[in-house]
């Protein structure tokens, strides 16, 4: 079941997020992110347990970027990340966002849900603010990826 996130979740989401983080395959979040972000979070829960999350953060008046997506490793290939990507391009499409993307080093899960791949510099500069704080700055090695919305 894929569901907005309510602060209930804060712990489990922080869990998922930051077990990919120490791997170097995404941002760490701090707690107290997560909270003032929280409203941005779907979770995936299956038998009571919060298997994954993701999040959809608008960056501009038409341009959304899809974050903090993360499975449990359990639960990998059978659907979770997909479905929480489509309903944060649901959110996006009824919140009037035009654009979508998403910073990725699994650039091929993103383009078989018909994202594409782009420059990272035709991204507004606002969304580096956050890059000082990855271990990679200033050797990213994610591949940016968008989707326009009908």
């Amino acid at each position: 079941m894929i569901r907005k996130a309510s602060m209930r979740d804060i712990r489990h989401i922080h869990r998922l997020v930051n077990f990919y983080a120490a791997k170097g395959a995404m941002l760490p979040r701090p707690l107290s992110e997560i909270c003032e972000d929280i409203r941005s979070f779907f979770v995936c829960e299956i038998g009571g347990e919060i298997v994954g999350c993701c999040a959809l953060q608008p960056s501009w008046i038409d341009l959304a970027e899809i974050r903090s997506l993360a499975v449990d490793e359990r639960h990998q290939g059978k659907g979770v990340g997909k479905k929480l990507v489509k309903v944060c391009l649901e959110d996006a499409r009824s919140l009037g966002i035009r654009k979508v993307f998403a910073l990725t080093n699994s650039p091929g899960f993103f383009e078989r849900l018909g994202f594409e791949r782009i420059p990272k510099e035709e991204l507004p500069h606002k969304i580096w603010s956050e890059c000082i704080r990855c271990p990679k700055f200033p050797n990213c090695d994610e591949v940016a990826v968008q989707k326009i919305l009908d």
